[in-house]
């Protein structure tokens, strides 16, 4: 392992799961109480209780990962995520065992299949909220059912207004005039959208996604991709194998059409020869 100093001031996941190993409220911030409890912990299995969790510590506690700025990137195991390192943003793979272990990816083809559609859809893991910035002729394109005669000129630019209108009184949303359309737009790798996928998601992960719907970008991007997968029966179609026709088979699913095709085929191929 690196050099490693989890100490006072520090937060995230890794702080997170010291704190499950030592037996005490685990908010992932570490402060003067995770560090008492440290130190206590350090005294007890011989350490030197200096309070700072460092590569020994964290080898004592059984927690065998590699860290970098405070991000988790588990080292060995049958999916072999640290080959990734490089290739995904280690934000993205730190995300994965957890969302593995909740949503049943449990081969490297499986989350091959998965990390390519989820890649495409995001830009490549960067865009993880709704672009709804749209013109008044892109309304017209892309939204024409909604926009009919020369409405989509006072939409236009609006995205609060847009997705009021366009998710407002369907998939558990209220109606235009209630904003919920906006409030639970697409977020996420695979855009989670409409308040009654947010509540359903929420359940699942024991989080009030209703009431901090930033979440799904913040904090679940991955793991709300993976509930769409699941919920989808995605998991079997990528069981098929590792060919063109399977990755075509999975974006029809995801997509609804073949769109980025090749992009989802290369990203698949790459991720797969890193994984198996």
């Amino acid at each position: 392992m690196k050099n490693i100093m989890i100490k006072l001031g520090s937060n995230g996941d890794v702080v997170k799961q010291i704190q499950q190993k030592l037996g005490i409220s685990a908010d992932g911030n570490f402060g003067p109480g995770t560090e008492k409890s440290v130190k206590e912990w350090q005294t007890k299995n011989g350490l030197t209780a200096d309070g700072i969790v460092g590569s020994s510590t964290l080898e004592k506690m059984g927690i065998t990962s590699v860290i970098k700025e405070n991000i988790i990137i588990p080292s060995g195991g049958s999916l072999n995520l640290e080959k990734l390192k490089g290739h995904i943003p280690d934000s993205v793979i730190a995300q994965i065992p957890d969302t593995c272990a909740k949503f049943n990816i449990t081969t490297p083809l499986r989350l091959a299949h998965f990390l390519a559609q989820c890649a495409h859809e995001s830009g490549n893991f960067k865009a993880i909220n709704e672009n709804l910035n749209y013109s008044a002729d892109g309304l017209k394109k892309i939204f024409p059912k909604y926009f009919p005669g020369t409405l989509a000129e006072s939409y236009a630019k609006q995205p609060e207004k847009i997705a009021s209108r366009v998710y407002g009184g369907r998939m558990g949303n209220g109606d235009e005039t209630t904003k919920e359309g906006f409030k639970f737009r697409g977020r996420g790798f695979i855009q989670l959208t409409g308040k009654e996928n947010y509540k359903k998601l929420g359940d699942f992960l024991k989080e009030d996604l209703t009431t901090n719907p930033d979440l799904v970008a913040t904090k679940y991007p991955l793991a709300s991709a993976a509930f769409f997968f699941n919920n989808n029966g995605l998991w079997s179609i990528c069981d098929k194998g590792a060919d063109d026709a399977t990755v075509t088979a999975v974006t029809k699913r995801v997509n609804g059409g073949v769109i980025g095709l090749t992009d989802r085929i290369k990203h698949f191929k790459e991720f797969y020869s890193l994984l198996k």
